[in-house]
């Protein structure tokens, strides 16, 4: 097993890592979202959901993979109401339609609208 670090999406904010690489697959943790240069998190759904995938990118990037690999997603919400808004942005993103889980979650992390957590393969 491998860790996956990198300064392109936010630190750990917990006792855990960024994402993990084990028998060919990568594991992100859930991403918030938190812009990593700043700490700053933009506002609305639609900018949120836009950053979450950049930093689960950015973590796919760091390991050697990226979204075109990416082969399941889970997405939580803090309103459902939002899940529009929120598969509009996810969509330019995960272009290969990985298999998904979605939902909404009484509360998240720094009171954020969205978080993005993705496993994906190496190949």
């Amino acid at each position: 097993m491998k860790v996956i670090e990198t300064s392109k999406a936010p630190g750990a904010i917990g006792p855990y890592s960024q994402g993990y690489i084990a028998n060919g697959m990568v594991f992100t943790s859930g991403q918030i979202p938190v812009i990593p240069e700043t700490g700053a998190i933009p506002e609305g759904i639609s900018a949120q959901a836009e950053q979450s995938c950049r930093n689960v990118g950015a973590i796919l990037e760091a390991a050697g993979s990226g979204y075109e690999k990416v082969v399941k997603t889970t997405c939580f919400l803090a309103d459902m109401g939002d899940f529009a808004a929120f598969n509009e942005v996810y969509a330019k993103y995960f272009t290969s339609r990985p298999a998904r889980s979605c939902v909404a979650v009484r509360e998240l992390p720094k009171g954020v609208l969205c978080e993005v957590e993705a496993v994906a393969v190496m190949e």
